[in-house]
């Protein structure tokens, strides 16, 4: 009996052709098999269009040895490319074009200001989203910063923290201090520096029309380090989306940002949530709105864009239980759950897809 194949669409991340996530699809293959899935990964320059055919990777659990053969177009495609800058992200963008007619898990959702615009549109999404500006011009951080003391300038498809610049206005009149991460994800050293300097910084930091401006959310812990949470929503072995699990992510010392590989580390969301909210009856409410608020942003997402599997979604959530929607990830890693001792989470999160794919599969 032929089995349902399922392709893992990636990029490489060097001409060396190395792969980012090779641990995670060693467990999505073997679990794949464990359902009667067969599971294969592939980038777009595998693809040879002339012979519709891909040089697949293949990996095999018993002998944990990955090899390559020339496969067949899968009957689905799970798509975990992320946005990077090179000519393989243009590679991909052609598969895409090319090949949009094929059964795909999900597709590629929109930037960050398009996504918190679309959002925005659902008055009841409105109070989990801080302000946000589309950048345009130096005007547009001043603005913020008049209603704001501390506000956050993001790149529009930055991921990991890159390119992330923190603003916060001091008691002392006409003083800023500014910090963040570059694009290599280094950390910035705090500056202090006077209103007349904060212009001329910024410009040397070459924003464009590719960036938000976004008002800072009180996240600091005692220590002065920064904390966010991160949740996973997917769909489950009926097609049904389904909270998988949230997870708190501390960051590292001086850094504006939470990221893993950012030198954050992971703890479990309540060990985090009792820091700030120590009533557990109220910590409690706050979990469940936060995973009714995942669940139905994954739904309007999807009726939007169209087909998804799974979205990351990172949230602030402040001493008096307000929730806060920082960031929407459509291909989301699942590691902050490995990190932060939550076995069983972990396994949900690479077992749903699929579980997801088989049962879309037998819909056909």
């Amino acid at each position: 009996m032929t089995l349902p194949v399922l392709g893992i669409l990636t990029l490489y991340l060097n001409d060396r052709k190395h792969l980012e996530e090779k641990p995670v699809y060693q467990k999505m293959i073997s679990e794949g098999k464990k359902i009667g899935l067969d599971v294969f990964v592939f980038t777009p320059a595998d693809v040879d269009h002339n012979k519709k055919k891909i040089y697949a990777l293949e990996y095999d659990p018993t002998e944990s040895i990955w090899t390559r053969k020339w496969r067949s177009f899968p009957n689905m495609i799970y798509d975990r490319c992320r946005i990077q800058k090179s000519s393989r992200f243009k590679q991909l963008l052609q598969f895409r074009s090319r090949y949009r007619h094929l059964l795909f898990l999900n597709r590629p959702l929109r930037n960050k200001w398009t996504i918190h615009e679309v959002m925005s549109h659902k008055s009841e999404f409105r109070p989990f989203l801080p302000e946000t500006r589309f950048y345009s011009s130096l005007s547009d951080v001043y603005a913020m910063l008049k209603n704001h003391t501390v506000i956050y300038v993001k790149p529009i498809n930055g991921t990991g923290g890159r390119g992330i610049l923190r603003i916060e206005k001091l008691k002392a009149p006409s003083q800023y201090v500014i910090q963040g991460r570059n694009q290599k994800r280094e950390i910035i050293t705090p500056r202090k520096l006077h209103a007349s300097r904060l212009g001329s910084v910024l410009n040397s930091w070459k924003l464009n029309d590719s960036y938000i401006v976004q008002e800072g959310i009180s996240i600091e812990l005692p220590d002065g380090r920064v904390h966010d949470y991160r949740m996973l929503v997917q769909k489950n072995k009926e097609g049904i989306w389904q909270f998988t699990g949230m997870a708190g992510r501390i960051g590292a010392p001086r850094s504006v940002t939470s990221n893993l590989h950012g030198g954050g580390k992971a703890v479990p969301a309540d060990t985090l949530l009792e820091k700030w909210i120590t009533d557990p009856t109220k910590r409690k409410q706050v979990s469940l709105k936060a995973e009714k608020f995942g669940l139905e942003t994954a739904a309007y997402l999807e009726k939007t864009y169209g087909a998804l599997c799974e979205l990351a979604l990172d949230l602030a959530i402040n001493k008096y239980g307000d929730i806060y929607l920082l960031e929407v990830n459509p291909k989301p890693a699942r590691e902050v759950f490995s990190q932060s001792g939550e076995a069983e989470t972990y396994r949900d999160a690479i077992v749903r897809p699929m579980e997801y794919a088989l049962w879309l599969y037998q819909q056909q």
